[in-house]
Formats: C-alpha cells, structure tokens, sequence
C-alpha cells in the first residue's frame, strides 16, 4: 500500500478540532458568560436595608433625624419608614454618604449598575468613582456642608442626582455606600430608571463620566458582531445570542434577590430590540449635543489668542545641557502635542555626555500655562480625574516603599493635583497627616475633600524657607520631569526635609527600551508637559551632591503598563483629532466621520495594545525593566 503524503494525510484531531472552532462566538460566549457570573457575584453582595420597624407609610413629609438629609429625584416620594430604618443603618455601618437603591429596580438599569460597582470593594476603594442607582441618596449634613451643596434644593432631575453622588464621595472617600431599599419604588411599571429617552440617557452617562457617543458606538458595534455570527457561524453564534438575550434573567432572576426588576420578563424577552434602540436614540442624542455656552466662550478666547502664532510660547534653544553643561547634544524626538492636538511642534534633545534628555528649545511660562490649560482642569479635568482615580494600586505600591524605615509622622506631596495619592496612601498610612503642594487650585479642593490636611498653593521653591525641617517624608511622584529647573526642586526638597527624613521619586525611564520602539509614539514622552527625563543614573548623583543616600531603587515595580495602549490612543489622536476642540478649527461633518471612523478603527488595536500590555507588564516584573522607576533616599546627618 502506498503511504499517504503529507498532502493528503488526516490533520489530528486536536488540530482539526481547533480550526472548526467559530472564534469570534467562543469570545463572544466567554464574554458574555463572564458578565453575567460577575453581575451575579455583585448581586449578591448588595446590601438590603432591614425590615423597617413601622409600616410603610406615605407621608406628606419627612421626619428630622439630627444630622442626616435625604436627597432624591424627581417623582420619588420615600416613606418615613425607609428614611428612619437607612439613617439607622448609616449610622450603624459608619458611613456618610449612602445610595438607596428600589428593589424593583428596572432590569438594563440595573445590569448597568453592577457593571460599575463592585459592592464588596466600592467602600474600601477610596479613589472609586461614586455610583448610585439615581433616585434617593441619603447624607450627611456636614458632608453637604464640605461639598457645598444646598440640601433645600428642589427635587432634582435623575442625572444631576448621579452626579451629585459622584462629588459626595469624593467628600466621605472611605465612608460611602450603598443599600437596597426594599419599600422604595422605582415608579411606574416599565419605566426604565434615569436617562430612558435619548437624550435622558446622554446625560445621565455624562453625569457618571462616561462617554454616551463611545458606548452607543461600543453597544451597536456589538449587536452588529453578535448579529454577524449569527449569520455566519451556526449554532455556535446562535448560542451567544441566546446568552445575550437571556442574560437580564440569569443575572438578576435569582429568587429571594436582593432587586426583583418589575419589568424582568420584558426586558429579556425584548432585549435585542430594546438595545437596538437605545443605542440609536443614544447615538442621535449624542450626535445633536450643541456645545455649550462655556465651550463657545472658550473656542473664542483660544482663537483670539492663537491669533498671533504660538512662536511667543518658546524660549531660544539653549547650546548646552542643564544637568551638565555639555554642549554636545542631538535631536532625539520632535513631536507635535499629541496629548490635546494644540497647535505647535516640540523638540527633545539628548545629551551625549550624561545621557539626560530635555525640551529644546523649552516652553516659556506663558507657553506652559497654554500647554497645560484645559488638560488637569477645565475641559479635561474629568476626564484626567478619572485616570488618577484609577491608580489606587500604583499610589499604594508607592506609599508601602517605605515600610521597611517605620510609620512617618508627616507626609508632603509635592505635584499632588487634587490630591490623590496622598487619598489612597491613607490605607497604608493611617496614622500620617499627609500635606499636599500643587501649583493649581486642586490642591484647595483636595483640602476641602479632606485627601490632604493642608493644601498650599504655589511653586516648590517658594515655601523652602516657611517649611524648612518640618517633614519626615518628601514624594515627587511624576512631578519632576514637569519642572523647569530639577536641580533646584531637590535643593527645596533637602530644605523641606527633617534629618533622617525620606525622599520619594517617581520618574519616566529615558532608557526603557520602548522608547526606542514606539519613537514618538511612546506616551512618557509626554509633549508639551514633561521638561525633563532623568535617567537613573544622574538622579542617583544629583541626590548624593545634596546629602542623601540612596536606600531603595525599583524599575520593574514601578512600571506603568500602558506603552502600547498610549501609543495607539496617540496614534489616532494625530490622525484625528477630537473634532470639538476648542482650539481647533470649527467642526465639519467630514472631521466629525474622520474622528468616528478613525475611533472604530482604534477600537481593535487598543484591545490588542490591551493584550500587549499585560505580557509587557509581567515581563517588566519579573525583570525590573519598565518604562518607569522609583527611588527612595534618606536625608543623611544631624
């Protein structure tokens, strides 16, 4: 018998078996099937409020209890019952600020809720965002009082309900939770909780910080795959369209529940269609979006002052290197800003003697506040407060380098913003009164918050004299590549510091080997922002000339894993840039498609990018080789 070529020879199984597998309904299963077990586990783990001691009552108001005011939206009447039995268990449970959630919650809402919050977690998570259900909040006075919000205002619309929510946590960071009310109705049967209409559901996205123009992209995009592998691939993307569609009842149809959705049967059995058209009245309302009258004002104010060119905004290059003097110096990136997409081109330069990497010619102070305005406050503010909230993990890690030295007494965070870091170090250092120093207003709010004891306001080297000796503990994390002059921010920080006393650095690695790779693409290049990258070598000596001894050094732990998602998301900002910004040109219908269709089109590199990101990240771990490193130093001498 003649033997089968390799031509013509049976695949194996396992081979064969992997090829007929329809991947994209596999991953569409597995994603599905994740969502809904996790929406079971935080179903679970919702609190209920008890039985309430006296029937349930309708009442004409609510009575007083010392200290506590409940705020509610529009068409919700709670009963005194509820009110008293949620005050007694907020003062029992410690918190100050508490959502109440109705039981009969409807059944989008309410998956929708269980994708934010993390009920086991969300009290302890002191950077998490507030969430709420959107109908009756309960709180504190003097929590309101801080926050300063007027608890008399009349009944307010859903969404700003859930922005308020949001601003109050920020104000009780470790003492906010939330609860289902049993006796609390949501209203009518069928009604979809806040933001039903189109243009409801924009703004009550907005209010919680969310994108409504992304996720109805996100949602159709979705049901358009699911609907493809229907189509294409069998019985296999008939299952995850069954899954899809009968996710609202295997999650929330539990009985004896903690939420019993009055519009459960519907909502399952009508789901493709429902999503279908909120994700279109989403799009629409989001597309009709007219910008406000801030964002007129503003786009005027940019092109009146664009007027002149930006060339004002630059000093002359310098010929020589600030950390050395050598005037041996080459390019070694130009880039445009591709963090806000403003007009301008900046160069960095390397020196060939001490390797330190710096903007030449350099942003004028005028320049720097152009550059910056618009990105920590303002049109950004949101967007870069919900970034840093994000970072609980990194601020702790940061905040634990100093355990193996004892518990410091005092803590200044120099370039603190709003205060976050000091925010989350709390958790580890809960005995530290933690001080902040920011150049812009944050700082004031992070005090008001309550993230900081004290907030001053200024430049580092202004409040040498009046804070000379008085911490035990000095952090510049990202702070000193932002900085004009490096060299002398360390000369205040020795200034600032007690004898014995610590100095924590966090800074970009000039010498990460993505640098090389991803060339203007990599995100620590940070243009217009970051002055300055130190590499770890000059930072070691400069600390040494100032009369500190290097105790710790980590580059691995301190990586942050996101060179290839920057380098993507930067990528498609330079390609299209947001449309509506303010000081760009006025947007067209075809910048708008551009943006969009870029925007699509990033939507699978990011996920890829996501992917790398995670393997770059162990890999940086197990190497101590990130694109990030950290230092701590003791202050040497009596």
């Amino acid at each position: 018998m003649t033997p089968l070529t390799p031509l013509t020879a049976p695949m194996p199984t396992a081979r064969l078996a992997l090829r007929e597998v329809p991947w994209t309904s596999a991953l569409l299963l597995a994603a599905l099937g994740a969502g809904t077990v996790r929406a079971r586990r935080r179903l679970r783990a919702l609190p209920v409020l008890p039985a309430p001691p006296i029937a349930p009552a309708a009442s004409a108001g609510l009575p007083r209890a010392a200290g506590w005011r409940l705020l509610t939206a529009q068409g919700v009447e709670p009963d005194a019952a509820t009110f008293l039995t949620a005050c007694a268990y907020a003062d029992r449970e410690g918190l100050r600020v508490l959502d109440l959630i109705p039981a009969d919650l409807a059944a989008e809402r309410a998956l929708g809720l269980l994708r934010l919050v993390d009920p086991a977690g969300y009290r302890q998570d002191r950077l998490g965002e507030g969430r709420g259900a959107g109908y009756a909040v309960l709180v504190a006075e003097e929590v309101l009082a801080r926050a300063g919000v007027d608890p008399d205002t009349p009944r307010r619309d859903p969404a700003e309900l859930l922005a308020l929510v949001r601003r109050l946590k920020e104000f009780a960071a470790d003492a906010t939770g939330l609860a289902v009310a049993p006796a609390l109705s949501s209203g009518r049967p069928g009604r979809c909780g806040p933001g039903t209409t189109g243009p409801g559901r924009v703004a009550a996205l907005q209010a919680q910080g969310l994108p409504p123009g992304g996720l109805a992209a996100a949602q159709l995009a979705g049901l358009a795959v699911l609907a493809g592998a229907v189509l294409r691939q069998g019985r296999w993307g008939a299952a995850a369209a069954g899954l899809y569609w009968l996710q609202p009842y295997l999650a929330l149809g539990r009985r004896g529940g903690p939420l019993h959705p009055a519009d459960l049967a519907a909502a399952t059995a009508l789901r493709p269609v429902r999503s279908l058209g909120a994700g279109l009245r989403t799009a629409a309302a989001a597309a009709r979006t007219a910008r406000g009258a801030a964002d007129t004002a503003r786009a005027a104010s940019y092109r009146a002052e664009l007027a002149g060119g930006t060339d004002r905004f630059f000093e002359p290059r310098r010929p020589d290197c600030p950390w050395c003097g050598s005037r041996r110096l080459t390019v070694r990136v130009r880039v445009p800003d591709l963090l806000q997409g403003k007009p301008g081109r900046f160069t960095l330069e390397q020196c060939g003697d001490c390797g330190h990497i710096f903007q030449n010619p350099r942003l004028t102070l005028e320049g720097l506040e152009f550059y910056y305005r618009d990105f920590y406050d303002g049109r950004g503010g949101e967007g870069a407060g919900t970034v840093f909230g994000r970072l609980g993990a990194s601020y702790r890690a940061r905040a634990q380098m100093l355990r193996p030295y004892g518990a410091p007494a005092s803590w200044l965070d120099v370039g603190t913003g709003h205060g976050h870091f000091c925010n989350a170090a709390r958790a580890v250092w809960p005995g530290t009164r933690f001080d902040g120093l920011d150049m812009g207003e944050g700082v004031l709010e992070a005090e008001r918050r309550g993230w900081v004891a004290t907030g001053f306001q200024g430049q580092f080297p202004e409040f040498a004299a009046k804070l000379a000796g008085r911490y035990e503990v000095v952090s510049m994390y990202h702070y000193l590549e932002h900085t004009r002059d490096p060299l002398a921010e360390l000369d205040t920080a020795a200034e600032v510091l007690a004898p014995g006393g610590h100095l924590a650095i966090e800074l970009p690695d000039p010498e990460s080997r993505m640098a090389r790779l991803l060339g203007p693409a990599w995100l620590p290049w940070f243009q217009p922002q970051h002055q300055h990258l130190i590499p770890a070598a000059n930072l070691r000596e400069a600390l040494a000339d100032r009369g500190f001894s290097v105790l710790a050094e980590e580059h691995g732990a301190a990586h942050q894993g996101n060179d290839f998602f920057g380098a993507v998301a930067l990528t498609a900002t330079r390609l299209a840039p947001d449309p509506d910004r303010p000081w760009g040109p006025p947007a067209t219908p075809r910048s708008r498609a551009l943006a969009g269709a870029v925007r699509v089109a990033a939507l699978p590199c990011l996920a890829g990018a996501a992917v790398l990101d995670a393997v770059r990240t162990a890999a940086a771990r197990r190497t101590d080789g990130g694109n990030a490193y950290r230092m701590l130093a003791r202050k040497e001498g009596a």
